[in-house]
């Protein structure tokens, strides 16, 4: 289980992750733009590449937030795409964006808990999930909840923070993550703790061939891991038999 800050602990990580997302879910974008120097945006776009090959008709978005990933595979030409997220505020912010690139027929979202997904065995093409399974309560369980509702031959494409090792990379990442980051966080949304967490939940997150084990203990097989910019994110990718 990821470690949170004290003022989100004494309920169910669910709970608090839920409430910390709501919090900042008018100034998310921003944020990520600011924080990451707009290198989020090719990430996203390199995750969905992935997916290329198999031109998924349904696709799900895990942890979707805003939608910036669901929007995103709309140039893989799916049939459907649905994302779910547990934050109602994020949720908002991402029908919003939908709504104004007409795309509301194309993508639907709704809130649902990664842990117990409203959707039957094998129901989609494509599973992707962007810097969300590190706020997942229980790491595997929402693993095998997606794992189930992909159909057979159908991929995952996971987009995640991870930890860059070479120095002096490693050295100005931990940094920039533990001083500068929360000051922004605070400055720009007025919610230091929830820039707090984020470095505190990556370095709890096992990044690396650490999760790629994970992923094939959960029974993903033909599992990769791609590191991006230095180690600072790596994309996971896997099938269903």
């Amino acid at each position: 289980m990821t470690v949170l800050p004290q003022r989100y602990k004494g309920e169910s990580k669910r709970e608090k992750v839920e409430q910390m997302f709501d919090s900042i879910a008018t100034r998310y974008d921003l944020l990520n733009r600011v924080l990451s120097g707009g290198i989020d945006k090719s990430w996203r776009k390199k995750a969905i590449n992935q997916l290329l090959p198999i031109k998924p008709q349904s696709i799900l978005d895990i942890a979707t937030g805003t939608a910036d990933l669901a929007l995103e595979a709309v140039r893989l030409n799916p049939a459907q795409i649905t994302g779910v997220d547990i934050s109602a505020g994020m949720l908002e912010i991402g029908r919003e964006k939908i709504k104004a690139k007409q795309l509301s027929e194309l993508i639907t979202l709704q809130q649902a808990d990664s842990e117990k997904l409203p959707f039957g065995d094998n129901s989609f093409d494509a599973i992707t999930v962007a810097f969300g399974v590190r706020n997942f309560e229980h790491l595997e369980i929402g693993l095998g909840e997606m794992l189930r509702v992909l159909k057979p031959g159908g991929m995952v494409v996971i987009l995640e923070f991870s930890q860059p090792t070479k120095f002096p990379i490693k050295q100005g990442y931990n940094f920039y993550s533990k001083y500068i980051l929360p000051g922004i966080g605070q400055l720009i949304s007025k919610e230091r703790s929830a820039y707090e967490y984020l470095p505190e939940s990556v370095s709890a997150f096992p990044f690396g061939e650490k999760f790629r084990g994970i992923l094939q203990n959960v029974g993903y097989t033909d599992t990769k891991c791609i590191p991006l910019t230095f180690g600072i994110a790596s994309i996971y990718t896997g099938r269903k038999k």
